[in-house]
């Protein structure tokens, strides 16, 4: 289900209603499961019985793990639940790939032999809950937590409607003890906790949503158009028209995923829940370790936690951590999608980080150097992070390679080719506009980081006009197709 339409709003409004009215505990999470699975099913149809395996699967795994005695035994455990986790994403997700790429070496190799297809659907939100899903396994075998005593205790976890198809990705250990009013040491507690609508939790919630929607609808939606035109063929075009489809991308990107963030964290803050944030004013970090702390928080951590320092982070030589560096970001790269592209994508952000840690080990006197602690030193800063962020958008975003590979090269090396820049610009006045309003929107934002508590301390009448104001924007440029959230096909 798509957040950005009415059909998400009734349903939002009926859940509010049923659990605001209903009082009684069990029955309230009892109906939270059965709300996202609807949720789930209405958008996936059949497809809901992965969610439900994988459910399961780990559900029983994790108490496998928890009461098998010796280390080397849980390890095994472990495994196979690892491996029935991420064999059902393989082969939904990356079989078809794989057998592209066999084929296409077999083409090389002159073996005149073909692996005929599987065409499996693409489960949505597949990456997303395979990912939280394993996060309970992995606790317990850390002995981070004990295992849920109720199955829909953890199906609500895994299924939970507000992050399951594009997260942010929630760990068990933060998420599970919210459901239960005490944590008695590693253990849960026995008594579900109320869902209650709180005054408090509602404005938050409800000016995140707005907020939400405003950088989706508003921005992302309205930006679209211009960037699938930019990049549809971007032969013949200029530098000026790819760096501003490039820009106009990186906002789209952002509006859209963040906006979605902004939507889950608001709307489960209504019901009570907690789950982290996701993005932190990316497009103001200083460094390519910088803005992975803040894109995408949840799967950058994830990819920390659980890939990179069991790899051996940077415990090992240095040649070693380049090498992990690259590894994760290669796979987490593959983890957007079964192409070659997003696989370049990650390779370009390990080599950033790669090249970011040799500097600051080898020549200190840059990095650490007092410039770049000065106003106009960040500001240089950032606007070199920037440039190589956005130039590993256009892979992300263009998937034809002679098209990517132009892009990157007007993008580069800059043509100075002006003949067109005022006809182009006055065509487009609209997306450009939007483009401006977003800088400018982000400027002030970075100004005032507290800029969401400094609105919710507004007087009633004055934050509902401004919520108000802001829906009616939505409203007014709103052209009745709403764009599918990008990270729905991750």
């Amino acid at each position: 289900m798509n957040f950005a339409t009415i059909d998400f709003v009734i349903f939002f409004i009926v859940v509010l209603t049923t659990l605001a009215i209903i009082k009684y505990r069990k029955f309230q999470y009892l109906f939270l499961l059965f709300a996202s699975y609807f949720f789930f099913y209405y958008s996936s149809n059949y497809l809901i019985v992965l969610l439900i395996f994988t459910t399961i699967w780990d559900y029983y795994f994790g108490s496998m793990i928890y009461k098998t005695k010796t280390k080397k035994a849980k390890k095994i455990v472990l495994i196979i639940s690892l491996a029935g986790n991420l064999g059902l994403l393989g082969v939904f997700k990356y079989a078809d790939f794989t057998i592209t790429q066999l084929n296409f070496l077999g083409q090389q190799m002159h073996m005149g032999m073909q692996i005929p297809m599987l065409n499996l659907a693409l489960p949505i939100a597949i990456s997303f809950y395979t990912f939280h899903s394993i996060t309970y396994t992995v606790s317990i075998y850390r002995g981070q937590m004990s295992p849920v005593k109720s199955f829909v205790d953890y199906a609500i976890f895994v299924a939970f409607f507000p992050q399951l198809v594009a997260g942010p990705i929630l760990r068990a250990k933060e998420f599970l003890p919210q459901i239960r009013e005490k944590v008695e040491g590693l253990a849960l507690g026995t008594k579900l906790r109320p869902i209650i609508i709180q005054e408090s939790n509602l404005k938050f919630g409800i000016t995140l949503m707005a907020f939400g929607f405003l950088k989706k609808m508003f921005f992302a939606d309205n930006i679209a158009p211009f960037v699938n035109e930019v990049f549809a063929n971007p032969i013949g075009s200029d530098s000026f028209i790819i760096i501003l489809g490039t820009i106009a991308f990186a906002i789209q990107i952002y509006g859209d995923f963040s906006g979605y963030a902004d939507i889950a964290i608001g709307a489960a803050l209504i019901m009570g829940f907690k789950i982290p944030i996701n993005f932190n004013k990316p497009y103001f970090a200083t460094s390519p370790a910088d803005f992975w702390r803040r894109w995408h928080i949840s799967l950058s951590t994830w990819l920390r936690d659980y890939l990179y320092i069991p790899l051996g982070g940077n415990k090992k030589s240095h040649l070693r951590t380049y090498s992990n560096l690259l590894a994760v970001m290669v796979l987490g790269g593959l983890w957007h999608g079964a192409a070659l592209n997003f696989i370049f994508w990650g390779a370009l952000h390990g080599s950033y980080l790669v090249a970011h840690r040799f500097f600051t080990h080898y020549f200190p006197c840059i990095t650490d150097s007092s410039f770049f602690k000065t106003k106009m030193g960040k500001i240089i800063s950032i606007l070199i992070t920037q440039y190589f962020v956005f130039l590993a958008w256009i892979p992300f975003r263009v998937q034809n390679f002679d098209y990517m590979i132009y892009s990157i090269q007007k993008y580069v090396i800059i043509d100075f080719e002006t003949s067109n820049m005022l006809s182009f610009t006055i065509q487009h006045k609209l997306p450009i506009f939007f483009i401006i309003a977003f800088c400018f929107m982000s400027f002030i934002s970075y100004l005032k980081p507290n800029l969401i508590q400094t609105i919710l301390g507004f007087r009633l009448r004055y934050w509902t006009i401004l919520i108000t104001f802001t829906m009616f924007l939505i409203v007014f440029f709103y052209d009745g197709y709403p764009e599918d959230f990008i990270y729905f096909k991750f």
